[in-house]
């Protein structure tokens, strides 16, 4: 039996379900240690000031405080960051939101610690600050840091876009906005840090990507690499928000560790995790469009500007991605795009699930319905009339040699709909009617992997024992994207045995090398290779081993049923476990670490143009929404969602990835926002701060198409953050066919759906 067949494309329970679900799963918030204190921090209480005195006597002088740090106790550097080194997990000179940390103290209990840090006397010299990313680049704004408040400028030209206008038949212009939204994992943030007997610091709790973490702990304690060691605990829900902060709390924590001599628990309240970590950017997006009358895109000049809030942050590689797809999954030949990246005293932003795209996948997606509408044609005929296919040249240049499925995701998912018939009764059936039914649509393409913003490579343990168990190893993170499953799946299929031989090693940075972070859908696509090639190489162990005792090369065998049999005499077979037993009898050794580079790609920042991924996955969503003229209420009635993951490894994961997906775009099209008052977050609990319950999300359907590519596993690419980018455009030019309001600030909200764009300022509300 092939091991695709047997393994890979099966639909196989999650390796890590029962421990989640009988509740011994060991989370960060579960880590209990002897003489463990506990943490609190110190915030800032401007969000732009000078620090000119902290005063830390009275909390120090509390019973059972064993330490108080400001930045001057910090033994290493004050600064890290992904890009440019600007965050500081213990603010020096001032504060620049009012997530900083000014003193962190450690205590024999959580409130002990919290009333020590209500002791603590800061005095402040309150500056100026800025709140709008466009505000905060003109001349003369309040310098968040030294040398000015642009954080990144990328850029796309293709073309010449002023003849590309010329040549048009109408030329529209629009702008459209997109709110901060909080990741809402259910988990917060929490670390344990603690020294081993050799001085290496440990730090233990909800990490997403522990080279990272380390490089930054690193820097901050001023230790060496090899003397930091990050521990991946059982994570509760990441969607790319527990990076950065980790590595601020395990900075943090570390410190008070080295301090005391005793472990330090330091765990974020819901609270502070809203106020303290960062979100989704806020976008500020002006497109101008030329079309000819037919409906060809002509020109597309493209001006985007993001929030990056204090720090930095990710903000350079979530604006360059979304500079290489601002014109979305179409044909167009002259482009000319800019998008900046702008500090504030806002909350700082960086990763989240769709990493620059979920922005603009809606501002495009409106602005094609838009065309549609002023040329005449139906939103479906555009999108097909334009759709890149096989062998077109992107926005940035790049040829695209794959199996392009813009076209058939559209079909697919417009057919399953009733797409035709909807668009034509429902205006009709609307009339009478003050709950009124639209369907509307958006489609996207998406790089796969890390594409030109760094180099994409990773590694993988596979280890056999002589029980025959099989370890597997990566510095790959399992948050709940079913990591462990698929890989898993994977070895077992290469060495032919049931997954249940198969453990997953927990992560951890001094178990194998750096294999870069569990970011931009890139697990299955670079991690699963890196697996397979591992487990390829220990059964080409195996095969050596067991091809004198069958009398054949060990070209002429295979694995399955744990069994390695002979090719062409499948009879002639040793069982998988004897294999292992004459491997070991004769001196091997049953693992193999393998490493494997993305194809390469290219990128020129100065010409703006390259070929920035190697492959590229595409998808589109249809909603169905049912909205309430008088109170605003939107009701999403069922959402229709293909996505070509190239190979579904797992297909009941592919589909549970849509659906998640679908739910968390749902969120952002009309219920989420981080309401930020000159730089109060106003919204610090989920109470307030709203996210999709199964009440709000109604039926989906989920689409599997698969067009095998050369670059992956089995043909297989990704499926993680594609299927969250669609929603809000979706559901947008659903509620414009419903109700002929075009509304083009997310989120639509009851009040923008009862006073359109005018409304300014909108009112808190409740569900």
């Amino acid at each position: 039996m092939d091991p695709v067949t047997s393994t890979i494309g099966k639909s196989l329970p999650r390796v890590d379900a029962r421990e989640k679900v009988k509740g011994t799963a060991m989370y960060a918030g579960d880590i209990y240690m002897d003489g463990m204190l506990f943490a609190r921090v110190k915030r800032a209480e401007h969000p732009h000031a000078r620090i000119t005195s902290i005063n830390t006597s009275k909390a120090r002088r509390l019973k059972g405080v064993a330490a108080v740090a400001t930045a001057k106790d910090i033994p290493g550097e004050k600064t890290f960051g992904a890009v440019i080194q600007d965050n500081k997990p213990i603010a020096d000179d001032k504060v620049r939101y009012l997530g900083d940390a000014v003193a962190i103290v450690a205590a024999e209990s959580e409130a002990i610690a919290e009333k020590a840090v209500s002791l603590i006397d800061v005095g402040y010299e309150v500056l100026p600050a800025v709140f709008d990313p466009r505000e905060a680049l003109k001349p003369g704004a309040p310098e968040i840091h030294e040398g000015g408040n642009l954080i990144a400028h990328h850029m796309t030209r293709k073309g010449d876009v002023e003849a590309g206008f010329n040549e048009s038949d109408i030329i529209i212009k629009r702008s459209y906005t997109t709110q901060m939204v909080e990741h809402s994992y259910i988990e917060p943030e929490c670390v344990v840090a603690y020294f081993q007997p050799d001085g290496t610091l440990v730090v233990k709790g909800s990490h997403q990507n522990i080279y990272s973490i380390r490089s930054a702990v690193s820097r901050f304690m001023g230790l060496p690499l090899s003397k930091v060691r990050i521990i991946q605990a059982c994570l509760g829900g990441s969607f790319g928000g527990k990076d950065d902060c980790m590595s601020v709390l395990g900075c943090r924590a570390g410190l008070l560790s080295l301090l005391t001599g005793r472990p330090v628990k330091l765990t974020n309240s819901r609270e502070d995790s809203i106020i303290e970590s960062y979100k989704r950017h806020p976008y500020f997006l002006k497109y101008k469009v030329g079309v000819k009358k037919d409906g060809t895109i002509m020109a597309m000049e493209i001006e985007m500007t993001a929030d990056g809030g204090a720090y930095a942050c990710q903000t350079p590689f979530v604006t360059w991605r979304s500079v290489v797809h601002a014109t979305g999954p179409y044909r167009v030949a002259n482009v000319k795009t800019d998008v900046y990246g702008a500090y504030t005293n806002n909350t700082y932003t960086g990763a989240f699930r769709g990493f620059g795209s979920p922005q603009i996948t809606f501002a495009y997606e409106s602005l094609m319905d838009e065309i549609a509408g002023e040329l005449g044609i139906d939103p479906l005929d555009l999108r097909l009339s334009n759709a890149l296919r096989d062998g077109d040249i992107t926005a940035t240049g790049q040829e695209l040699d794959h199996t392009v499925s813009v076209s058939e995701a559209l079909k697919v998912t417009t057919e399953a709909a009733a797409w035709n018939e909807k668009r034509s009764s429902f205006p009709e059936n609307n009339a009478s009617r003050t709950k009124k039914r639209g369907i509307g649509l958006a489609c996207s393409y998406r790089g796969v992997a890390l594409g030109a913003e760094g180099v994409d490579a990773t590694g993988a343990i596979v280890r056999v024992h002589s029980d025959g168990s099989v370890d597997i190893s990566t510095g790959l993170v399992e948050m709940g994207q079913g990591l462990k499953t698929v890989f898993s799946q994977i070895a077992a299929g290469e060495l032919g045995v049931p997954i249940e031989r198969i453990h997953y090693l927990e992560t951890d940075t001094s178990t194998i090398t750096d294999g870069g972070p569990t970011v931009a859908s890139r697990s299955t696509i670079m991690g699963g290779a890196a697996v397979r090639k591992a487990a390829i190489g220990v059964r080409e162990k195996l095969f050596r081993a067991a091809a004198e005792k069958l009398g054949a090369s060990p070209q002429d065998l295979a694995a399955a049923d744990e069994r390695i049999f002979v090719r062409n005499d499948p009879d002639k077979a040793i069982g998988f476990l004897d294999a292992v037993t004459l491997a070991l009898d004769g001196g091997m050794h049953l693992s193999s670490f393998a490493w494997h580079n993305s194809p390469p790609i290219w990128w020129s920042e100065k010409e703006g143009r390259g070929a920035a991924y190697f492959t590229y996955v595409y998808g589109c969503q249809v909603a169905e929404v049912e909205v309430d003229i008088e109170t605003g209420k939107v009701d999403v009635i069922h959402v229709w969602a293909a996505h070509d993951v190239g190979k579904a490894l797992n297909p009941d994961a592919v589909n549970g990835q849509i659906y998640g997906g679908v739910a968390m775009g749902i969120g952002y099209a009309i219920l989420e926002e981080v309401e930020l008052v000159d730089g109060v977050t106003k919204t610090v609990n989920l109470d307030e701060y709203l996210i999709p319950t199964a009440m709000d999300v109604g039926m989906m359907d989920a689409f599997i198409l698969e067009n095998e590519d050369r670059c992956g596993p089995y043909g297989a690419k990704c499926i993680a953050e594609p299927t969250a980018e669609l929603c809000g455009g979706a559901i947008a030019n659903a509620i414009f066919h419903a109700t002929g309001k075009r509304l083009r600030e997310l989120p639509i909200n009851l009040e923008r759906v009862v006073l359109g764009h005018k409304l300014v300022k909108k009112k808190r509300r409740v569900r």
